[in-house]
């Protein structure tokens, strides 16, 4: 039986072990050939192993150095990082009081109220009612125009009203008994124990304003006011051009390496920040969404 048992237990190992490995590799070959595209030097990159890897020696940043050079980079920067950071806070402010009141089990019409949210959910009006309501309220070139029609996910309202219920009553019922209000309990028991739950959403609210692109390039018609990812768009049309009609004085990196580049430059911060949350993010989304 225990011999059996060992059997099991090694082939449950090495199963695991092979289906890690297989996902590794399905992340890591990709991430390889785009990093490997970036310093290529050569039209295509594909000449060094499949265009997995190139010698330390022929690496050129062109690519990067044509990107960050641009008169507009340092500029798109800081709106793509402005809207980010301004975005952020107000889905925070808005998605965390709402989550709270969702969860309190005594609220009157709690079902009604949560079907109520999680109609538009469900139903989304569409991009022309949308449009209709920004310009109509006079957001257009300004930064609310990104940030207010989606100050609220209910996604992710519903993960964090799921670890709020998590929370023990007792916690809030003896401050209740103490005569505490709502807004008290919020602040002083439920905010300090959720700092999981918290930063967990902030990186979901975050990084889909980093790669926000459609929107700014809808209501944002400003140049001085495009983010980031708008005018790596910009330029890489601008490349495109001159490699299709065969002039690429312009253009000091292959079409290819900027491509890759503006992949690595735009996911770069996000990659910097995720380790500093990752122990927060595993626990964040697994009690948010076994409890929602």
């Amino acid at each position: 039986m225990s011999r059996r048992k060992s059997r099991e237990e090694l082939l449950y190992q090495v199963l695991v072990n092979a289906y890690l490995l297989a996902t590794l590799l399905v992340v890591v070959i990709p991430l390889m050939r785009v990093i490997t595209m970036s310093v290529s030097p050569i039209k295509s990159g594909q000449e060094y192993l499949g265009g997995l890897l190139i010698p330390f020696s022929r690496w050129s940043a062109a690519a990067y150095s044509q990107l960050l050079s641009h008169p507009a980079f340092l500029s798109s920067l800081r709106n793509s990082v402005l809207i980010t950071v301004l975005g952020t806070t107000v889905n925070l402010l808005l998605t965390i009081p709402l989550a709270y009141v969702l969860s309190i089990k005594t609220l009157p019409a709690r079902r009604f109220l949560n079907a109520f949210i999680l109609l538009p959910f469900l139903f989304n009006p569409g991009l022309i009612p949308s449009y209709l309501v920004v310009t109509g309220l006079g957001l257009t070139d300004t930064y609310l125009a990104v940030i207010l029609p989606g100050a609220v996910s209910v996604y992710n309202a519903f993960v964090m009203r799921g670890f709020f219920e998590g929370i023990p009553d007792d916690f809030k019922e003896a401050a209740r008994i103490d005569g505490a209000g709502e807004f008290y309990i919020l602040r002083r028991i439920i905010l300090p124990l959720s700092k999981p739950i918290i930063l967990t959403i902030g990186l979901f609210y975050g990084v889909s304003h980093w790669n926000e692109f459609f929107a700014p390039l809808l209501y944002l018609n400003d140049t001085k006011l495009q983010p980031l990812p708008v005018l790596l768009r910009n330029i890489l049309l601008a490349a495109n051009v001159n490699e299709y009609v065969d002039f690429d004085a312009m253009s000091a990196a292959p079409v290819s390496a900027l491509k890759a580049a503006s992949v690595v430059l735009t996911t770069l911060p996000m990659v910097i920040v995720y380790p500093w949350i990752q122990k927060h993010f595993t626990k964040g989304t697994l009690v948010g969404g076994i409890k929602g």
